[in-house]
């Protein structure tokens, strides 16, 4: 599958009810992945930048499919004690 077209933002949790999630990738809530202190998340999209990211405060980003593996692969959103 292509992510030539695939962005992602990183935003602080308690934004979370700003976003409409049926402009993003993920489905709900409950689909975000959340940082190991769980104070942050992010959603992808493909295209243009959604209005509800827009309007989102305190962001990382946008960032490509590459970048934002590299980020996820940190102790921040990954924890080492979890790893199989």
């Amino acid at each position: 599958m292509a992510y030539e077209n695939r962005n992602y933002m990183i935003f602080p949790v308690d934004q979370v009810s700003a976003i409409d999630f049926s402009e993003v990738l993920e489905t709900s809530e409950d689909t975000l992945r959340k940082s190991v202190d769980e104070t942050k998340t992010f959603v992808k999209w493909n295209g243009e930048q959604p209005i509800c990211v827009y309007l989102l405060t305190n962001t990382e980003g946008p960032y490509t499919h590459s970048e934002i593996l590299a980020i996820m692969d940190t102790s921040a959103w990954t924890d080492p004690d979890q790893q199989p």
